[in-house]
């Protein structure tokens, strides 16, 4: 079968089975499934009337059985901006517009009370404005990074998930293409294998987790300084456990890095190339009635990485012919980092949200982006307060940076998979967003967006930049 039917069997496959869809959709980089990645995030669940439906169509009652499709469309513009000079992997200076799109069809089987089977079909398209060069925090997280990837329809998730009880006491659980259970024990573990992506499960936060209804910058959506293991698309075979409880949780997942830099290949050597991933959860009350999370991340990720301050040493001393961070033997180093993120409603139609990341800084981005460091705060909201339940706002800020030697490797005019302007004068990424979605009728909805970005790809002498972009987001 070509491509180009395969496309068009995934478009209308997700149309057929819109009207016997199992539940509303709650997270290439890929798009995640709407909100459950974001693990009890606050989801489109009223309208403005009691009984409006917030999907294209209605939903047979079956709960052993998950199907279900979404669509998210995203386009984006530049204006002309400043820009003295440029590299291989710059932002281009002329004005620009680009559209992206990810449609997925969500699959899950309940075979029993603790054993379900969960399987989500992707196709992507479109491009990214500079095909996703030139900016760490890039504009669009649902943008493939590898313009030249197959266009073709692909398992995105595929992957057995189990829960081993660990008390009688029930909760109820509201169900969501990542977990298609009704009620689960308070204390339990959670086993998951296969295909996912890391951060369906780690660093996830209420207000800024979903590019299908809120952010569009991946170093917003997630944390920017967290290189987690993915291919291209964003996606790793793994094995992950998760510890549940009442006020908090634990979970720790081993996964496959890619054999290079932002490829699509995974290496399944694990005494060679692999990646651990440890978070904890924490729940606390420190506003009244308002319950904060808090989580702390660590990883560390084993590859053949290059370090910064070798590839800038031997060009110097002429043992290669130009900066390259590639320019090295087979080899296994080690990059790690941590992060912090926090999530803290206000009332029952705001929050606000806060993240900080730092990873070592001198072995070579390799899977996410090239941030090093990173603090991000803002604010999001539903539409309660003005009769638009199903309405979400947002805004926020942050500020990426990296380490002295990735420094001094882009001004000598060193290139990354991401950066590149030939030459470098410092200065701190800095990015402001704005969102509005707008419930449009059914499972419609509208976003309307801006960004501001100064220092594109740590470049003083550049920018900076104003991006305002439009989504569509359909869930059948």
């Amino acid at each position: 079968m070509s491509h180009s039917s395969l496309k068009l069997l995934l478009i209308f496959c997700i149309l057929g089975i819109a009207g016997i869809a199992d539940a509303p959709l709650g997270f290439c980089q890929s798009a995640p499934p709407q909100d459950p990645a974001s693990q009890g995030a606050a989801k489109p669940a009223e309208d403005s009337s009691p009984d409006a439906p917030t999907t294209l169509f209605p939903h047979f009652e079956s709960d052993r059985i998950w199907l279900s499709g979404q669509a998210n469309i995203i386009t984006q513009w530049h204006p002309a901006f400043r820009s003295p000079y440029r590299g291989p992997n710059s932002l281009s200076p002329e004005a620009q517009d680009a559209s992206s799109r990810v449609l997925t069809l969500l699959t899950g089987l309940r075979v029993n009370g603790t054993t379900e089977f969960l399987c989500d079909i992707q196709e992507t398209g479109g491009h990214g404005i500079g095909e996703a060069l030139g900016l760490a925090g890039f504009t669009n997280l649902d943008v493939v990074r590898n313009p030249t990837l197959s266009k073709a329809p692909y398992v995105a998730r595929l992957m057995w998930h189990q829960i081993i009880p660990l008390s009688s006491e029930m909760a109820p659980s509201e169900r969501t293409p990542l977990s298609g259970f009704k009620e689960l024990p308070v204390r339990r573990l959670e086993i998951r294998f296969g295909k996912f992506s890391v951060v369906d499960f780690f660093d996830v936060n209420t207000y800024g987790s979903d590019s299908n209804f809120q952010f569009m910058n991946w170093t917003l959506d997630n944390n920017g300084a967290y290189d987690y293991a993915a291919d291209t698309r964003g996606f790793t075979g793994a094995a992950m456990v998760e510890y549940d409880d009442r006020h908090w949780a634990a979970r720790f997942a081993e996964a496959l890095m890619p054999k290079v830099a932002n490829g699509i290949n995974l290496d399944a050597d694990l005494g060679r190339a692999r990646s651990e991933n440890a978070e904890l959860e924490w729940h606390h009350s420190f506003v009244p009635k308002r319950e904060a999370v808090i989580r702390v991340l660590g990883y560390a990720n084993h590859a053949n990485m290059g370090t910064y301050s070798v590839a800038v040493a031997n060009f110097l001393a002429g043992e290669t012919p130009r900066l390259e961070i590639t320019a090295h033997p087979l080899q296994t180093t080690t990059k790690y980092g941590f992060g912090v993120n926090i999530e803290q409603p206000l009332t029952d139609w705001i929050g606000l949200f806060a993240r900080w990341g730092w990873n070592e800084g001198q072995h070579e981005s390799y899977a996410y982006t090239e941030v090093d460091e990173t603090v991000q705060f803002g604010a999001g909201a539903q539409g309660t307060r003005w009769k638009r339940k199903l309405d979400r706002a947002g805004a926020a800020f942050l500020s990426n940076g990296i380490a002295r030697d990735h420094q001094e490797y882009l001004r000598l005019g060193g290139i990354g998979f991401l950066l590149g302007d030939g030459t470098l004068t410092y200065g701190r990424e800095n990015i402001f967003e704005g969102y509005y979605t707008l419930h449009v009728w059914r499972g419609i909805f509208a976003s309307f967006d801006a960004q501001h970005i100064n220092n594109p790809g740590y470049n003083r002498d550049r920018g900076p930049v104003w991006v305002p972009g439009f989504r569509i987001h359909v869930d059948f």
